[in-house]
């Protein structure tokens, strides 16, 4: 297994990309800390490895609260003797409107969970992994954070800011053999790519500049990018964006 005897702090476990990490490190033999501002969904997928034979622990997390932040650390180190893995995965889509017309405080919420809660998951589980002799660190980014999207200024700053902030902590901890990724997903079948498009779904002319593939990706796609990226398989990748986006950006 590929991630046998590892521990792994996955954040927005609750559902979607950190759901589907979460049973596949499970399934590589990782003990998942599964973390989310949803209690219960976080309780959820501890329950869900658990029946299928794995081991995990649930933390109620608001990841852009510092003391927040440091208790998940804590707890997962307390709980199971360590962290090998931090996905730093929880984020939000946030309200949509152009630049000009964006509150304040919409732009601040989408800054402080999607960047500010990458930050503090780094600055509290980084010292851990230092003492544990490495690690490895994977951010949700976006292609958001390499092109511009209308009506998402808040969403593209915060993940240009990931990318930003995943190659300057693989600079500064590639010392203590720690490897700093992120990924940068496209149009992930997920929650929030459903309440983006509403009732109606995606538009088929969207899909079809979205990805060359003509369908949108899979939050499974994701997860076995993470998990190469977390594995032994990847000892020589840091400081750089993993775009999957079914060409989205290359075309």
């Amino acid at each position: 297994m590929r991630l046998e005897n590892k521990v792994a702090l996955i954040t927005g476990a609750g559902s979607g990309m950190g759901r589907a990490a979460s049973m596949l490190f499970a399934r590589e033999g990782a003990k998942i800390a599964a973390a989310d501002v949803n209690e219960a969904s976080a309780a959820e997928t501890a329950q869900m490895i658990k029946a299928a034979g794995g081991s995990a622990i649930s933390i109620r997390a608001d990841v852009s609260d510092s003391e927040s932040a440091r208790s998940m650390v804590d707890e997962t180190v307390r709980a199971l003797s360590g962290i090998d893995v931090l996905y730093n995965n929880a984020g939000i889509e946030g309200e949509s409107g152009f630049t000009a017309q964006l509150s304040e405080e919409a732009f601040d919420r989408v800054i402080a969970i999607n960047l500010r809660g990458v930050w503090l998951g780094m600055k509290y589980a980084l010292p851990k992994m230092v003492e544990r002799g490495g690690g490895a660190v994977i951010n949700t980014a976006s292609v958001a954070g390499l092109v511009g999207l209308k009506g998402a200024a808040a969403y593209c700053a915060a993940k240009a800011g990931v990318i930003a902030l995943t190659r300057v902590a693989a600079i500064e901890y590639g010392r203590y053999n720690i490897r700093v990724n992120c990924i940068c997903p496209g149009v992930i079948q997920t929650a929030m790519v459903e309440r983006i498009s509403g009732p109606d779904g995606l538009r088929p002319n969207f899909i079809q500049r979205a990805s060359v593939f003509g369908r949108v990706g899979n939050a499974d796609e994701i997860a076995h990018t993470a998990l190469f990226l977390a594995s032994d398989e990847a000892p020589f990748a840091t400081g750089a964006p993993f775009i999957i986006d079914g060409g989205w950006v290359a075309s």
